[in-house]
This record gives structure tokens, sequence and C-alpha cells, in this order.
């Protein structure tokens, strides 16, 4: 019967050959095995939506999603693999400074850096759902080179110390049905299968509803019925307001008609007492003759003396 004590000491001494010539080639290669069953899975999974035959698809569509977290739980521990291959150096000067009393031991731990990498694999390696025979070895190493101390929090996650995207792949809790849907549809997508079989039908159904907004112009409003009787008047479209700049007020337009806007010069100021309003033509604006303007602009309410006039000529013709 072999000691283990001898087992272990082989393991230190050969740990660069365990973790770069066996764990992280065997990763790879359990990596790119998973993947290629995943697509598989997907053209069946395709089959099963062109037969309609939905129900099978979403309950067979979680063995996909468990594979693909799979595969990106060994992308990790591959990274940390590499990490401690990387670093396994510091461990030997780690153990150094501890056993010189030079450090303690905490303090020999943060400096290597390595604390979220060794826990991550002793908490991984056990609950992995690949079998991959090689991170049971360096998680071994990593216990007697780190403690048992260390190898009873990583294993309960006590303190959080392993990261949050390494637990929660390890979760048993089945996937939600958001995400198996978005599944789903991206492998209908992928397979240029029609799923959901609604899909097309909605797709017509904007399209015509697109169309109808593209050649409709805002529709015909319904005109308000006046008290008379009668319709009001018809208010021009935008596009017949669309016709360049105004000429002044009196001054007749491209279509024949007056302007219907007037500009006014500004008030008198101080600072200009005889202010004046070019034109783009090159004009001005002229003043208005004050008895004109009153009660003949739009607006301006009539004076005493223009009540009263209207008063004279009213009893005149009675």
């Amino acid at each position: 019967m072999i000691d283990l004590g001898l087992l272990e000491d082989i393991f230190e001494q050969h740990f660069y050959e365990i973790v770069g010539l066996l764990l992280i080639p065997r990763l790879r290669n359990a990596q790119k095995k998973d993947t290629a069953l995943s697509i598989a899975d997907r053209r069946e999974m395709a089959d099963l939506l062109r037969q309609s035959r939905e129900a099978s698809a979403r309950i067979r569509v979680e063995n996909i999603i468990h594979a693909d977290v799979t595969v990106e739980l060994m992308e990790i521990l591959e990274l940390y693999a590499e990490l401690l291959l990387a670093r396994a150096g510091l461990l030997d000067v780690r153990d150094k400074n501890i056993k010189e009393g030079l450090v303690s031991k905490d303090a020999g731990d943060e400096a290597t850096g390595l604390e979220e990498a060794a826990a991550s694999i002793i908490y991984a390696a056990p609950r992995l759902p690949r079998d991959v025979r090689e991170l049971g070895l360096v998680r071994s190493m990593l216990i007697e080179r780190f403690g048992k101390d260390f190898a009873l929090r990583a294993q309960e996650n006590e303190g959080n110390i392993v990261p949050e995207r390494v637990w929660k792949k390890l979760s048993v809790e089945p996937p939600k049905s958001e995400l198996v849907q978005a599944y789903l549809e991206e492998i209908a997508r992928t397979y240029s299968v029609e799923w959901p079989p609604y899909r097309q039908d909605l797709a017509e159904a904007q399209q015509e509803v697109d169309d109808e907004d593209e050649g409709d112009d805002g529709g015909a409003k319904e005109q308000p019925i006046l008290a008379d009787g009668g319709q009001p008047p018809a208010t021009p479209k935008a596009k017949d307001l669309s016709l360049g700049p105004l000429p002044p007020k009196g001054q007749l337009n491209v279509e024949g008609s007056k302007s219907p806007v007037s500009v006014a010069p500004p008030g008198p100021r101080t600072d200009n007492p005889n202010p004046k309003v070019n034109l783009p033509g090159g004009g001005q604006v002229k003043p208005q003759d004050k008895k004109s303007q009153v009660g003949g602009a739009l607006g301006a309410p009539p004076t005493v003396d223009d009540l009263s006039s209207r008063f004279r000529a009213l009893g005149k013709k009675i």
C-alpha cells in the first residue's frame, strides 16, 4: 500500500507537471468535447422546433444550458490553473518566510494573491459535473499548501471567499423560463426555423401597419359642425404653407395672394428713436399712419372716438 505522505511529496515536487501538463490540457479537451456535443444537441433542438414539438424542446434545451454553463466554468478554472502555474514559485517563498518567522501566515497568503484561485478550485472540484481527475489532485495539493482551515472556509464559502462567478455556475437551480425562451429563439434563428409559429404572422401584420402608415398622411379627420349647420373652412396642409419667404404685407406673393403675415417695426426707444426693419429684398418696412392703425391692426382695441363715430353712423342709417 502506497503511503499518502509519499504521494503528497510527489505532488508537491511535480506541481508544474501536474498543473501544466495534465490539468490545463484536460480542461481544454473537455471544453472542446462538450462544445461539440452541445452543437449536435442544438441541431436536434432545431428539428424538434421544426416538428412543432415545443414541449420536448423546452425540456431538453436545459441540458444545453447546463453544458454551456459547465464549459464556462471550466474556462474560469483553466485561467485559475494558469495563474497557479505562473505563481507557483511564490508559494515556496511564502512557506520559507513563514517557517523563518519573517511574515505571518495570513500576510503570506495575501502576498501571493492566489487565495481566490485556490479557493475556487477547492470549492469547484467536488461539485464540477464534468469528471476531471487531475482537478482533484490539484485540489489535494492546494489543501496541503494552504492548510485545512483555509480549505474548510473555501469548502463552505465562508466570507464569500469563492468568487460569485464560480459558485453561481455551480448552483443546482433550474434555468429560468426567460433563459430557456432565449435559447430556443436563438437556436431557431441559427438554423432558420420559423419559431415561434406566430412570429411570421406578427411580422406580416407589422408590415401591413407600416405600409398603411407610409401611405396615409395622418388621415382625414372629421370636420366639426358649426352652430348654423355650416362647415368650417378647410385648414391648409403643411406643404401648402412652405412657400419660402413671405413678402411684406400688402405685396403679392408667387400665388397671387397677399401675405397673411405683417411685419411691424418695433416701437421707438431712447436708444433707437426711429426703428427700421430691413427686408430680404433690400427694402424697409415703412411705419403706417396712426389713424389707419387704430382699430385696423389685428387685435388692436378701438378708441372712444372710434366707437362714437360708429354709433353716429349707425344712428344716421336708422
